[in-house]
């Protein structure tokens, strides 16, 4: 069964706002199984253009959970502090 992943790119607006919402997104993945592989910062630009300077990529087992995590309740009520910490892509990849 191939894994989801969820890759976020993002350019912080807010630090302070995006440390809160950073403190709380991770135990909205839990119940999901999500697991954090990486959060970065692009140190260059090797070919293209990339719009935000940081990514985080989260595992999960499948698909379902991926979009689980993403429609919850738990999840949802980070949304607008997202949105005010950060201009933030969300796409989902299965691999």
């Amino acid at each position: 069964m191939p894994h989801a992943y969820v890759v976020g790119q993002m350019t912080v607006k807010n630090p302070e706002k995006w440390a809160q919402y950073r403190g709380q997104v991770l135990a909205t993945l839990t119940p999901w199984h999500g697991e954090l592989v990486f959060r970065g910062h692009q140190v260059k630009t090797l070919s293209g253009e990339c719009p935000h300077a940081d990514i985080v990529v989260i595992r999960f087992p499948s698909l379902a959970d991926a979009d689980g995590w993403h429609s919850s309740a738990a999840y949802q009520s980070l949304v607008a502090l997202r949105q005010e910490a950060a201009d933030v892509v969300l796409l989902t990849y299965e691999a």
